[in-house]
């Protein structure tokens, strides 16, 4: 039988540092050898999914939560924020001082204080955790520099994603009150970025409509299909799918869900699990 995973990344395909193992470049080089697809499945939008990344070879991505789909480098689906949602968002985000960047296929432009917003959040981390700040907004270098690679680049409105937002300032909740009737918020998934942040996207659009809409494209029953996640942002891909993996780095409520329980995201989930499944030899 055919089968197809879904791989998310922060956390699932790439470790703690950002980074695929190559244990898991290996284990998907090989399912795909042995006539099977591999499919991203992740929150992150068109920029943010790297080339480092996608030359692993894959047959499909799924990107910023379910809002676009590609199909061997084809867009089948693209559905983004109202215009002026997006412009009440900024302009509320403005006003209580919450750092924010803007996620579309042309690029990701950030706030005039996303970076202080994120420094604040590391900050707290670091002195909480006894850990080197420089060592955890290293982390984050990469972002940093995707980020200003589109600092003069002319934002179109009409062709957001989705909106990832950084806050200590107002409760999540609160937020989620004011946007959660016209929009689809959840908490993020960067843990560098502090527990009042989140990502505001198209409500109706989740990771879970786009996998079935996959499934449904490339005519393949769901028993065939196979997922890995680590946040409840992923709780949504399990349910369209057959056979379920959390990472050992992964919520507890992800895990309850789950089939099986791999590895750690940093110590070999993914290989593991896909030996232990006998989906590759």
């Amino acid at each position: 039988m055919r089968r197809i995973a879904f791989f998310d990344l922060d956390g699932t395909l790439c470790n703690s540092h950002g980074n695929v193992l190559p244990t898991s470049i290996e284990a998907i080089r090989k399912f795909r050898h042995e006539g099977n697809l591999a499919f991203i499945c992740t929150g992150r939008s068109k920029p943010e999914i790297l080339d480092n990344i996608l030359s692993i070879g894959f047959d499909g991505v799924i990107g910023a939560g379910g809002g676009f789909i590609t199909i061997n480098n084809e867009l089948v689906f693209h559905q983004t924020l109202d215009k002026e949602i997006v412009f009440s968002m900024i302009e509320y985000f403005k006003e209580n001082d919450i750092g924010y960047y803007i996620e579309s296929n042309d690029g990701l432009f950030g706030s005039d204080n996303y970076v202080r917003k994120i420094q604040e959040e590391i900050q707290k981390i670091a002195t909480r955790e006894g850990r080197s700040f420089e060592e955890l907004n290293q982390q984050l270098t990469w972002f940093y520099e995707l980020v200003n690679q589109y600092d003069s680049h002319k934002i179109d409105y009409s062709n957001i994603n989705k909106i990832s937002f950084i806050n200590n300032t107002v409760p999540y909740e609160v937020i989620k009150k004011k946007f959660g009737a016209t929009c689809h918020l959840y908490h993020g998934t960067v843990s560098l970025f502090g527990p009042e942040s989140g990502e505001i996207a198209v409500k109706g659009v989740d990771k879970e409509r786009a996998v079935m809409q996959v499934l449904e494209l490339l005519k393949i029953e769901k028993e065939a299909a196979i997922a890995f996640g680590d946040g409840d942002n992923d709780l949504a891909m399990f349910e369209a799918v057959g056979y379920k993996v959390a990472m050992g780095n992964g919520t507890e409520k992800l895990k309850k869900m789950a089939d099986e329980i791999t590895d750690t995201a940093d110590n070999n989930g993914i290989a593991t699990s896909f030996e232990r499944g006998n989906w590759i030899k």
